[in-house]
C-alpha cells in the first residue's frame, strides 16, 4: 500500500493475509498479466474494488492514490469472467463456516429476492418492472446458509418472477454446495419451485409470515433479510449501476467477501455515519 493514507475500506495486513494467498496463487497461474495493468499490486486492486463497492463512486471518481479505472476494471472484469471472484468468495465462506464450528458446506439454505432501481444508463434490455413492488430495474436473488453466508447469487430483470429466480438459485446451490437438502422460502415462490427442488433432491418449505402485528422476525427467513440489509452498507449495491447483470453478481460477491474477511479477522469497517 506504500505511504498513502489508508481508507476505511482498505484491507489491513491481517485481512490481506487471509485473502492475499488466493489471489497470489491466481497471479502465479497467469504470468501473462503484465504491462500497465500488471504493475499494480493485487492488494491495491482489491482495495480499489472495496472502496468503490463501499462508497458507490463512479469509475472516473476513484481516488488518484488508488489504481486507476483502466487497471481496476481490467482485474474486476477478468476475475468476473474467469470465476475468480466466485472462487475466492467460496473459499473464504468455507473458512468462516469452519471457524464457526460448522462443516465446510451447509445442509440448508434460505432464498429471497430484492428489487433494485436501475440508474439511467443501465441497458433497458436487461431491466424490467417489478409489478408488485412498483420498482423498475433489476432483481437480486440470494441463497444464504444459516450463518447468513451467501451460497449463490442471481441477478435478473425485475420483471422476472421469484419462482424463476428460485429455480436458478437452486441450480447454483446444487453446483456449488451439493450437500444442501433443504431450502426455506417465502410465499412469493410458487409450487413449481418445490417441484424443481424435489428433482434436485432439495425439500423446499414455504415459511409464512406471522399474524402478530408489528415487527416480528420470521423464523428461518430472518437471516436472509439480515444479509440484504448488510449488503446495503455497500452503496454500490443500493442502486443498479452495472451495465451487465454478471457485473452485479460480481459486485455482490466482492461485498460479501469483504464481510467474510472481517468476520475471519474479527475486525470491522467504520460506517459513514458520524458516531457523535
Amino acid at each position: 500500500m506504500g505511504e498513502r493514507k489508508a481508507y476505511p475500506s482498505d484491507l489491513s495486513d491481517e485481512q490481506w493475509a487471509v485473502v492475499g494467498p488466493f489471489l497470489q496463487a491466481w497471479k502465479a497461474r497467469h504470468p501473462s498479466v503484465s504491462g500497465h495493468e500488471g504493475r499494480y499490486e493485487l492488494r491495491e486492486i482489491v482495495n480499489a474494488i472495496f472502496y468503490q463497492n463501499r462508497t458507490g463512486c463512479q469509475w472516473a471518481y476513484l481516488p488518484h492514490d488508488l489504481p486507476p479505472k483502466s487497471a481496476t476494471y481490467y482485474y474486476f472484469a477478468l476475475w468476473r469472467d474467469d470465476g475468480t471472484d466466485q472462487t475466492v468468495h467460496d473459499l473464504l465462506r468455507c473458512q468462516a463456516r469452519e471457524k464457526a464450528g460448522r462443516a465446510e458446506d451447509p445442509s440448508a439454505v434460505v432464498l429471497d429476492t430484492q428489487s433494485i432501481r436501475a440508474a439511467n444508463h443501465v441497458p433497458a434490455a436487461t431491466t424490467g418492472k417489478d409489478a408488485g413492488k412498483k420498482v423498475s430495474g433489476r432483481k437480486r436473488g440470494l441463497a444464504v446458509d444459516a450463518l447468513g453466508l451467501i451460497i449463490a447469487v442471481v441477478v435478473t430483470a425485475a420483471s422476472v418472477t421469484d419462482t424463476v429466480i428460485g429455480v436458478r438459485l437452486l441450480d447454483k446451490v446444487v453446483e456449488y454446495t451439493p450437500t444442501v437438502s433443504r431450502a426455506w422460502v417465502d410465499a412469493g415462490f410458487k409450487h413449481d419451485l418445490g417441484i424443481h427442488g424435489a428433482v434436485l433432491g432439495i425439500d423446499v418449505e414455504v415459511v409464512k409470515r406471522s399474524d402478530v402485528g408489528g415487527f416480528v422476525p420470521i423464523a428461518k427467513r430472518w437471516v436472509v433479510e439480515q444479509v440484504n440489509g448488510t449488503l446495503m452498507l455497500h452503496r454500490r449495491l443500493v442502486r443498479e449501476y452495472e451495465s451487465r447483470p454478471e457485473s452485479s453478481v460480481s459486485r455482490t460477491l466482492w461485498a460479501s467477501a469483504a464481510n467474510l474477511v472481517r468476520r475471519l479477522t474479527g475486525t470491522s469497517t467504520p460506517s459513514w455515519r458520524d458516531p457523535a
